[in-house]
């Protein structure tokens, strides 16, 4: 299937004291990146940030979390506007296949679009690169992307838990996710899952946590 692959990575409002329930979250950034589906290349990027109308001011956890400043939000249009920005994007490429790191940013596409009665523009398929990922490996051990990166010795860039970076380095596991390149020899140490390290924590943590 001569497909490009549209990769989205999501971030949303949210809070570690229960104060943004996860029904109620709502995406402040959508990044993405188009991968040629030859090459498996970045041919193309979206970038927006979104403005929550549910709870417009962001916690300090979220901020914290993302890097993502109230100005910014407050600047950017309201998910309508984002969607329909986005609905020109995938028509111009001809409807890529769209993927993200696991089923969370698919789901809350879906959650913001029926709040805001609006179509998601990305359609009904989905690839779940997370659990690709660990098919390839032949494991059923699922891989936060930070761990993903470190399974196959590749160095995450730019700022984590910002959507249009962590795009950019999910695109950069897309060759493994299909196959097209081996996995290294298995590391000494187990790779811990989900993000998760043995030792503390790398981050702060929401409710509901898409682990990515």
């Amino acid at each position: 299937m001569n497909t490009d692959y549209l990769i989205i990575d999501l971030e949303a409002t949210c809070d570690n004291g229960g104060l943004v329930p996860r029904d109620e979250m709502e995406i402040i950034e959508i990044g993405g990146v188009l991968v040629d589906h030859e090459t498996l290349e970045p041919i193309d990027e979206f970038a927006s940030f979104v403005r929550p109308v549910r709870r417009r001011t962001l916690t300090p956890f979220c901020v914290e979390l993302t890097s993502i400043t109230q100005a910014q939000v407050d600047a950017a249009p309201r998910f309508p506007a984002v969607m329909r920005e986005l609905a020109d994007f995938v028509a111009r490429h001809g409807y890529p296949l769209f993927c993200s790191w696991g089923g969370y940013d698919q789901k809350q596409l879906r959650q913001d679009a029926r709040y805001h009665r609006v179509a998601a523009p990305l359609g009904p398929r989905h690839l779940n690169l997370k659990q690709a990922f660990s098919e390839r490996l032949g494991t059923r051990k699922r891989f936060g992307m930070e761990a993903a990166l470190r399974r196959v010795g590749v160095e995450l860039l730019g700022t984590h838990h910002r959507g249009i970076d962590d795009a950019r380095n999910i695109a950069r596991l897309l060759p493994w996710c299909l196959g097209r390149r081996a996995f290294p020899a298995r590391p000494r140490r187990e790779e811990p899952t989900s993000g998760a390290r043995r030792r503390g924590r790398s981050r702060p943590r929401a409710r509901g946590d898409r682990s990515a």
